[in-house]
């Protein structure tokens, strides 16, 4: 399993307007999202330690009461259990990192 195509591995619609694909190794997960203009991701925390990166569009991220608005290239690492969700102001891909691996997404 060196080598993966994304387009190979099923998507998902976790939520309304979320759509992703998981990567899951060992120790981690990351999700490879496309994102809807308008579609809110609920706030949210877990016990994984998160980092966000927007590759495509504009993404209102909101972590322990702050928001920020993300574009391409813009990072936010998102400690364990702390608060955080969001929206995406326009069409966004974006990429999460998770770890240690959410087996909760495994299974989905």
């Amino acid at each position: 399993m060196p080598f993966l195509q994304l387009d190979d591995l099923p998507e998902q619609e976790p939520i309304d307007g979320y759509h992703v694909r998981f990567v899951h190794t060992e120790g981690m997960t990351l999700a490879y999202w496309t994102i809807e203009a308008g579609a809110a991701m609920p706030t949210h925390h877990h016990p994984h330690e998160q980092v966000a990166t927007v590759l495509e569009g504009t993404f209102a991220l909101t972590v322990d009461g702050r928001t920020n608005r993300m574009g391409p290239s813009d990072v936010a690492v998102i400690p364990p259990n702390v608060p955080h969700g969001g929206y995406a102001i326009t069409a966004c891909r974006m990429v999460d990192a998770f770890q240690p691996v959410r087996e909760d997404y495994r299974d989905a």
